[in-house]
């Protein structure tokens, strides 16, 4: 039984069960007070789901308490881990999540190979690795990559048949404080992509920097649905996404928390004075330097606002024609382009990106209004 049959039976038994319940309280209620209007207890949310994915994003609540810092992302990665009966790839830049290690270390302990590489930055600083350092503990292998660049990843390969990426660290700020995605994808096909990559980092310690390409599958079907799965540095990812902004006809709306780069700002240009809609949220942080895209688009005209989040705004972000999605770890700039290690999806299918439509409508509604943190 694969990841997402597993996931769609346990929601499928929770609601029932739920169901049952709501259905006895009313009846008992009926009962007692027939004169009464029986209240309908609240819709549930599930996440975004298709036969082949699962995607979430955080909720950061105003003002930020302690509190409220459960469930979300977290969870779901945990549950995810939770699948692996042979092994665990996690190739990670942030780590301090307890629920997520722990996962890790009961995967190990059930007889799943894990391994798990990170940024030279992260392992050599001791405020950063304490949850690596529990892996070590553990006996799991952690692998830190170049110092000259970031690993700058955010992805897991459970079995070699699912992944989950996107633009989330797994941390308690990027969790609960930031805005952030996640998707667990089903793919076999994928998946091979990303273990051939992990296994560059893991196994030959090739990290950032000039690194060939090959070992991976670029363009792929995955339930009928076109998908380009890009790797940084070696695939020349921002020339992937220029081509795929110069298409646009109709819309164009991001979200970007670094977005320095030149020729991608030309590409939302040239595409404004055609007649494309263009919109964009800037993570407030960094947008009004003189290396930011964001002061020269809204001289130009184009709809770009600073977000609206007291603390990040860590998407990366293109949604094109309201049909294309562009997204994963690389930020819009030369150092995740040139030698970071990075990875991005894009993805045809208008399903998806109305989901990352309406997360961009709350980032926008929310750069307009922002809360107090």
């Amino acid at each position: 039984m694969n990841f997402m049959t597993k996931m769609i039976l346990i929601s499928a038994v929770v609601f029932l069960l739920i169901c049952i319940i709501a259905g006895g309280l009313a009846v008992a209620f009926l009962l007692s007070s027939p004169s009464e209007p029986i209240a309908q207890p609240p819709a549930q949310i599930a996440p975004p789901t298709s036969a082949w994915y699962q995607l979430y994003f955080t909720t950061p609540k105003y003002p930020d308490r302690d509190a409220d810092h459960r469930g979300g992302l977290p969870d779901h990665l945990s549950a995810f881990i939770n699948t692996a009966t042979q092994s665990v790839d996690m190739a990670i830049y942030q780590l301090d999540l307890d629920n997520v290690t722990q996962a890790l270390l009961v995967a190990k302990q059930r007889g799943a190979t894990v391994r798990v590489v990170t940024g030279t930055d992260i392992l050599d600083d001791p405020k950063e690795n304490p949850s690596f350092k529990q892996l070590q503990k553990a006996g799991i292998t952690v692998i830190a990559g170049n110092p000259n660049a970031i690993m700058h990843n955010k992805f897991v390969v459970v079995d070699r048949a699912a992944v989950w990426t996107g633009s989330w660290n797994f941390t308690e700020n990027d969790a609960y404080r930031y805005n952030n995605n996640g998707i667990a994808i089903q793919s076999a096909e994928l998946a091979r992509n990303y273990t051939a990559t992990f296994e560059k980092m893991f196994n030959d310690k090739k990290f950032g920097g000039p690194r060939k390409p090959g070992g991976t599958t670029p363009r792929l079907t995955i339930d009928g649905i076109a998908v380009e799965n890009y790797f940084a540095p070696e695939d020349k990812v921002a020339d992937k996404i220029v081509a795929r902004l110069k298409k646009a006809t109709g819309t164009i709306e991001f979200m970007a928390f670094s977005f320095t780069d030149d020729d991608m700002g030309d590409a939302l240009l040239e595409r404004a004075q055609a007649g494309v809609k263009v919109r964009g949220v800037f993570e407030n942080t960094g947008s009004e330097t003189r290396f930011s895209e964001m002061t020269r688009l809204k001289n130009a005209g184009l709809d770009v606002v600073q977000d609206g989040n007291p603390y990040l705004m860590h998407h990366k972000v293109f949604i094109i024609d309201g049909k294309t999605v562009i997204f994963g770890s690389f930020n819009f700039s030369a150092n995740a382009n040139e030698s970071n290690d990075e990875n991005v999806l894009i993805v045809d299918d208008p399903s998806l990106a109305q989901q990352f439509q309406a997360e961009f409508a709350r980032v926008y509604a929310q750069a307009k209004n922002p809360p107090k943190k």
